[in-house]
């Protein structure tokens, strides 16, 4: 599934309507898991949450993880998700990158979370995903003072996981929705679950998953095309 980001003049800011639609999505590919897209507009990705909404919240709305409770949903959708981001990803549009599986990035990307120059904190997510992508030290040049990561800087510490130019960012996203598609449904998603099992789960959880795998048609079937292809 393919999702635009599309208020483009006010650069793809994320207001309470576009959290609405995304939560929308997310419960759609919970009914039908698919491989996610998310895309920006206009050379622009997301530059952040609506400002004049933002600064109407209050205690009650930070409380209501408005934000935050969105991406964690979309983090945890069953499948896949894989973020194509073109031109800034900035504050919520970063943090709604972070939270996706994959991000794939044209030169003119840029990321950074400039929350603490508005009197707030970067609360929907890039405290603590932030620091599991990037590390300790480069997550807090970005969340405490400013740093802002150009495409070539963020694909170096692996924020992103590939550079192509503009003209081919939505055939780079479909050819890895592609890649990611042509495996094991059942397999994808009990990988990605195991991926965000805390370490005390391991290696339980990974033996029950596999006895589940085992179990299933689909397993045979594309082992025994696998062997009747090597003879």
């Amino acid at each position: 599934m393919l999702v635009r980001l599309n208020r483009p003049q006010v650069r793809n800011a994320i207001d309470a309507a576009m959290v609405a639609d995304l939560h929308e999505v997310c419960a759609e590919l919970e009914r039908r898991p698919r491989v996610l897209v998310v895309t920006g507009t206009d050379g622009v990705f997301a530059a952040g949450a609506d400002i004049r909404e933002l600064r109407e919240r209050r205690r009650e709305d930070a409380l209501a993880g408005i934000n935050s409770g969105l991406f964690d949903r979309i983090a945890r959708l069953p499948m896949p998700t894989i973020a194509a981001i073109d031109g800034p990803a900035l504050g919520g549009g970063a943090e709604l990158a972070y939270a996706c599986d994959f991000r794939i990035a044209t030169p003119r990307a840029r990321f950074g979370n400039p929350e603490t120059g508005l009197g707030i904190m970067a609360a929907a997510g890039a405290c603590w995903r932030l620091r599991e992508l990037v590390g300790e030290p480069l997550a807090k040049e970005i969340l405490l003072a400013g740093r802002v990561l150009a495409a070539e800087e963020a694909l170096d510490v692996r924020l992103v996981n590939q550079l192509v130019p503009e003209d081919e960012l939505p055939a780079a996203a479909d050819r890895l929705a592609d890649r990611i598609g042509r495996n094991a449904p059942l397999a994808l998603r009990l990988t990605k679950l195991a991926l965000a099992a805390p370490p005390g789960a391991h290696p339980r959880f990974d033996d029950v998953a596999q006895a589940v795998l085992f179990e299933t048609e689909d397993k045979h079937e594309r082992m025994t095309a696998f062997l009747e292809r090597r003879h």
